[in-house]
């Protein structure tokens, strides 16, 4: 059967109008272009979406600025991802008061949310399909009985974001898990400007030791808040166990050294990748994960595995 030039025409544009019907947009919001953490996330999209374009699909990834406002900037974020057409939307949830709102009105658009790195507790409300990301309490247990095991008495849990339901977690299971095993902790939150700031963050260090000489240990939130626990202990001579969440091929160098004790590892390149390739699967072949949540951490960094994590970290995916 012979079809017309215009017959050809026709069906060739409905052919190309169905296949952009079948595109998948979907958008990554991440945190602030100043955290050195979210570029190891944005690898693990990066990589990702080399499968998503082979099948046909988009990625966006949006990134907030800073952290100094931080639930309106999120907002805004995903209110840009549903006025541009997106079919999911991969987000954490840090702060829910803000967040939660905006990603119902999204999810009750029509667009699916799956959840990454940050906000495990209120996964429900947001209607979220999976997530990738450690439990942040059982990463704090983990972290405040490990310092208190080797020796600490009394330590500080450092928080550079005040609000972040992700580091409240921290601290609140640092403080468990310490207690757990026979000591004390006191929440440190320092100004989210101070945020990636080592030499503010190490004067707000050194006046905590300094009015109160019965600290022996400090975990920070940040990775960041390591190196500026080591710049303090540099300057008053305390002795001091030192801990982070998150790590950075300088806090590994560190560890081996030995002026860092441990870093709370979460896989953030997995986060990215996983809730990036697996939000564009569900979407594309309506494949979904039984596991849920998938938890990517947490792990503990130390003397005895740090060689095991150098390699992956100077490549950007530790």
């Amino acid at each position: 059967m012979k079809l017309s030039l215009k017959a050809l025409a026709t069906a060739t544009g409905l052919s190309l109008l169905s296949g952009a019907a079948m595109a998948q947009e979907i958008v990554v919001i991440a945190g602030s272009v100043e955290d050195a953490f979210m570029d190891k996330i944005k690898k693990g999209v990066d990589d990702a979406t080399t499968m998503v374009t082979a099948n046909g699909g988009t990625v966006q990834f949006l990134r907030t600025q800073n952290y100094e406002n931080f639930g309106p900037d999120l907002v805004t974020l995903i209110n840009q991802a549903v006025a541009q057409g997106a079919k999911g939307i991969a987000i954490p949830v840090w702060v829910p008061d803000a967040q939660i709102p905006a990603l119902k009105a999204a999810r009750d658009a029509g667009v699916v949310i799956m959840q990454y790195n940050s906000g495990l507790p209120v996964m429900k409300d947001i209607g979220a399909i999976n997530y990738f990301g450690s439990d942040e309490y059982a990463a704090g247990v983990g972290g405040g009985k490990y310092l208190a095991e080797h020796g600490a008495k009394h330590i500080v849990c450092h928080i550079q974001v005040p609000g972040a339901i992700n580091l409240t977690e921290r601290c609140k299971g640092v403080t468990d898990g310490a207690k757990e095993a026979g000591a004390t902790v006191t929440v440190l939150e320092t100004p989210p400007n101070l945020d990636g700031d080592v030499t503010g963050t190490a004067e707000a260090f050194k006046a905590a030791l300094i009015g109160d000489p019965s600290i022996d240990a400090l975990v920070s939130c940040a990775d960041f808040g390591a190196a500026a626990a080591v710049n303090a202990v540099e300057q008053t001579g305390a002795k001091l166990q030192i801990g982070a969440f998150d790590f950075s091929p300088a806090s590994l160098d560190r560890i081996k050294a030995g002026t860092q004790t441990m870093a709370i590892d979460q896989q953030p390149y997995l986060q990215g990748f996983l809730a990036t390739s697996m939000l564009f699967a569900h979407l594309k072949f309506g494949t979904n994960i039984s596991t849920n949540p998938v938890l990517t951490g947490p792990a503990i960094i130390d003397a005895a595995n740090v060689d095991a994590v150098v390699a992956g970290a100077a490549l950007g995916a530790r």
